[in-house]
Order: structure tokens, then C-alpha cells, then sequence
């Protein structure tokens, strides 16, 4: 168990190695849950920080932009990074990065320097999500084994969110807004114990491939712009010029990086790995359910917590159940449904189940209950989210050389931050324009601005139940019904196998 121990796939009947692994399973869930959580655990937190440090309503949604910007146009490079540099040594320097930042955004004495923190977070998260699910994909050879630790991995992905938000009202309500970020340092430190004691090395066969560094700099100008184009649609609307600038240089970097990746010697992603059928459908259904449930979260947090005065502890504890069952379904799926229907039954199961919570959202108003009207549509949510994740991911890195698992892993978690960008932009400007209509047409009435509310959320939940519909649809069309024989490539730097995993689609 030393630091350079070196995991190999002769040892898989070994008990001692597959003790390690769950161990390893335990220390990558952990960085995982870091990474997603904090994309929402900030946002309960904003008010304080901004009462203490003084900045502008129109400056806040920086502390949360910045984040996502260096997270989405970072990933791929992150994901490469850790194929060229190792994931052993990938994954801790990508901890203790994450833990520093933490702690600077979290000794914070001004807007700028808390803006500055969150972007490095950013950075070092890319470094960092991509090759946790790397170490997943490399470490775990036998499906059955491989599918408990994809429902896992699923399961916190899903979830963090929420927990993110639960975690957030009980630091802030109990210690103060900075705890938000000083967590992270706890939680990098287990992380990074864990990974000296239980990751192993994997050792390198074949030449290294060097960086594609044109091709680094035309997919991460193109994710910059496609996350800058629609969080600035978010606040200056669609009207904007720099929205539509940044979502036109958008289209024209990832054309011009498509292009390069055909000819470049050492391509930062193969084609092949994005082109595979079963890949492709794993990564648009990790991009749509990304988007719904950034939706689910942002719409239903403000609706408890503006329309129905939750406290933010009382907010987070409202989405408990939904993890619950989300964790729940996760597992009975990686255990028992993905290995007999395979994800071409399970990922439009889930998406159909996610469509019906959603319009099951749109019925709420200012006299729901909790038990009779919040709690149903967040079990459906939950069961659903639970269903789509796991076998995604699994679909999504199945069969990929072990020289690109890092690439092709974070390929998936591109799809889920771009997914949430997108969802959360367009679906923040429906509500938006929904809520002025309303009130247009409702002038005089008392409780006007809290209907209008309640009913923009209800157009935002019509939205999210057509995205995850549409995800249904094309999930169950892409999806390979039966897989060939698994084919793992080990040896060979420019080959990616297209086989699907057996345990993935049948």
C-alpha cells in the first residue's frame, strides 16, 4: 500500500486488492462529493458573505460564475492532464489545489479575492473531477464490481447538490458564511490520506503522448464562451451583444477544434471516443439531466424559501428524502436493473420518471404542503436522477483505453456542468419573462408579485418536464440494444475501443 504500488488487473481476485479497492472508492467518492457540492453549498452562503464584504447584487453572481467558468473550460485539459501525468499524482495535487483555494476564498477580505479563490477552485476542480472518475474507470475491471462503483460515484453526483444546499444552511445558520469554504480543507485533508494510503499507480505502457496544446486552447475557448455566453444571459438577457458574441466564438472555437482533432497527432480528445454510439448518448443524457436538475434546485430552493419562508437548515432538509431515494434508486440500478435491462431501458426510464416529478412540480402554490405537494415530486425526482446517473457514467467510460479514461471521464463531467450552465440560463430567463407577464396582466392584485412567482417557477418546471422528456426520447433512439464483446485497450496510445460494456446496455 505504498505510494507507488502499482494496481494491475492480474489482482482482481486477490481480497486484500479488492478490499483496496473499495477503500479507493471510498477516498474518490469523498473528492467527488467536494467538487458537486460546491456548486451549490456557496449559494446559501452569498448573502452573508456579501452583507460582510460589501459587494453589489450585480457583482454576487460572480462568486458563482467565476467557479463555473474555470470548472467548464478547464475540464477537458483536466482530464488530459491526468492520462499524461499519472491519476495518483493528478489526484492529489488536484485535493490540495482545491483545499488551498478553499481556504484563501475562505480567509477572504474583499470581493475580488474571494472572486479570484473561487475561479482557482475552479481550476483545481478540473484537475480534479475528471481523474476521480479516472481512478474509478481503471480501477474497478470486473462489471459487477464496476457497477457498485459507478452507482456510488452516480449517486453522489446526483446528490451533492442537494447536499450542498443542506450543508450550506447549517454552516451558515450555525458558524458563518466562510465555513462554506473552510469544509473543504477537512474534507481535501481525509481525501488526500486516503489517496497516499489506498490509490494505486497505473503503470504506463507505450510512448507518452505529448499535450495537444492547439487543441487545448480552441475546446477551452469554446466552453469559456458557451458557459460566459449563457451565465450573461442569466443577468443581461438575451438581448445582450456579448451573449450572442460569446455563443457565436463558441460555436466557431469547437468547429475549429473538431477540425484539429482530426489531423493533430496526439489529439487532446479522439474523436472515437465522443462518436461511439453508446458514448455519445451517456454524454447528451448526463448534459440534459444536468440541466433539469440544476433547475429542480435553484426553482425549488427559492420557492421554499421566498414563497412558503423556509430557513435555508429547514430549505436543505426538504431535499433529504430526494436523496434518499436518489441514492436508493442508484444502487437497486447499478445492482440489479442496469446488468438486466442495460442503460437503453434504464436511462429513458429515468428520464420519463424525472419528466413526471417535474410536471408534478407545476401543481405547487402559495398554500402547498410539504408532506402533500413538495415531498411526492422530489421521491419521483430522486428515483429518477438515480436511474440516469449510474448508468450514464458507466456507458460514458466503458471500453475507452486506459490511456484516455481520463479524458473520456471528464468529458462526462463537461456535460453535466455545461448542461446545468445552459439549464440554468435558460430556464432562470423563461421564469424571468413568465413573472413580468403575469404581473402585466394582473396589475392591482395584492398578492400579484408572490403569484407571479409562484407561477414563473411553474413555467420553469413545464421547461425542465420537456428537457427530461426529450432526453427520454433520445436516450431510448441512441442507445446500443445489444453490446459486442467488451474490449478494453491497454496498450495501444491511439486506439479507443468502441465496444460497449455488457454491463451497460444489453
Amino acid at each position: 500500500m505504498s505510494q507507488t504500488s502499482t494496481v494491475s488487473p492480474d489482482a482482481v481476485g486477490d481480497p486484500a486488492a479488492s478490499s483496496r479497492r473499495w477503500w479507493t472508492l471510498s477516498t474518490v467518492a469523498l473528492a467527488q462529493l467536494m467538487v458537486v457540492l460546491d456548486a451549490t453549498v456557496v449559494n446559501i452562503a452569498l448573502p452573508s458573505a456579501q452583507a460582510d464584504l460589501g459587494f453589489s447584487n450585480g457583482d454576487r453572481q460572480w462568486i458563482v460564475t467565476a467557479y463555473s467558468l474555470a470548472f467548464g473550460s478547464l475540464l477537458l485539459l483536466g482530464g488530459r492532464l491526468s492520462d499524461l501525468m499519472g491519476r495518483k499524482r493528478t489526484f492529489i495535487i488536484g485535493l490540495v489545489g482545491f483545499a488551498a483555494a478553499s481556504a484563501l476564498g475562505g480567509a477572504a477580505t474583499s470581493f475580488g479575492m474571494l472572486v479570484g479563490a473561487r475561479a482557482l477552485q475552479g481550476v483545481f476542480g478540473a484537475l480534479l473531477a475528471p481523474t476521480a472518475l479516472a481512478v474509478l474507470t481503471t480501477t474497478f475491471t470486473i462489471p459487477k464490481e464496476r457497477a457498485r462503483a459507478f452507482g456510488v460515484f452516480g449517486a453522489i453526483a446526483g446528490a451533492g447538490g442537494a447536499i450542498g444546499l443542506l450543508l450550506g444552511g447549517v454552516l451558515t445558520e450555525h458558524l458563518n458564511w466562510r465555513w462554506n469554504l473552510y469544509i473543504n480543507v477537512i474534507i481535501a485533508v481525509v481525501a488526500v490520506i486516503g489517496a497516499l494510503v489506498f490509490v494505486g499507480q497505473v503503470a504506463r505502457t507505450g510512448p507518452r503522448p505529448r499535450l495537444d496544446i492547439p487543441g487545448t486552447v480552441l475546446v477551452s475557448g469554446a466552453i469559456f464562451g458557451l458557459v460566459y455566453g449563457f451565465s450573461n444571459a442569466e443577468t443581461d438577457g438575451w438581448g445582450s451583444a456579448l451573449t450572442w458574441g460569446m455563443l457565436t466564438a463558441s460555436v466557431v472555437l469547437l468547429a475549429a477544434f473538431v477540425t484539429w482533432q482530426r489531423r493533430a497527432a496526439h489529439p487532446l480528445l479522439p474523436l472515437a471516443i465522443v462518436l461511439d454510439r453508446n458514448r455519445g448518448a451517456a454524454y447528451s443524457s448526463v448534459l440534459i439531466a444536468g440541466a433539469g436538475m440544476f433547475g429542480i434546485f435553484l426553482f425549488v430552493t427559492y420557492y421554499m424559501q421566498t414563497s412558503l419562508h423556509y430557513s435555508p437548515i429547514q430549505t436543505g432538509l426538504s431535499f433529504l428524502p430526494m436523496i434518499a431515494m436518489l441514492i436508493t434508486a442508484a444502487q437497486l440500478s447499478t445492482n440489479i436493473f442496469v446488468p438486466r435491462f442495460g442503460a437503453k431501458i434504464m436511462v429513458p426510464f429515468g428520464m420519463t420518471l424525472a419528466a413526471i416529478g417535474m410536471v408534478y412540480l407545476t401543481n405547487l402554490d402559495l398554500s402547498s404542503t410539504y408532506a402533500g405537494n413538495i415531498l411526492p415530486p422530489l421521491m419521483i425526482l430522486g428515483f429518477g436522477m438515480g436511474s440516469i446517473m449510474p448508468a450514464s457514467f458507466q456507458a460514458a467510460t466503458a471500453g475507452v483505453d486506459r490511456q484516455f479514461a481520463g479524458v473520456a471521464s471528464a468529458m462526462v463531467n463537461t456535460s453535466q456542468q455545461v448542461g446545468g450552465s445552459i439549464g440554468t440560463a435558460l430556464l432562470n430567463t423563461l421564469a424571468a419573462t413568465a413573472a413580468v407577464d403575469y404581473l402585466a396582466s394582473h396589475q392591482g392584485s395584492a398578492s400579484a408579485a408572490a403569484e407571479a412567482a409562484v407561477h414563473s417557477y411553474s413555467v420553469a418546471y413545464w421547461w425542465g418536464a420537456g428537457f427530461f422528456a426529450f432526453g427520454a426520447v433520445m436516450s431510448a433512439l441512441l442507445f446500443r440494444g445489444r453490446p459486442g464483446p467488451v474490449v478494453e485497450q491497454v496498450g495501444l496510445p491511439t486506439s479507443v475501443s468502441l465496444q460497449a460494456d455488457p454491463v451497460v446496455a444489453h
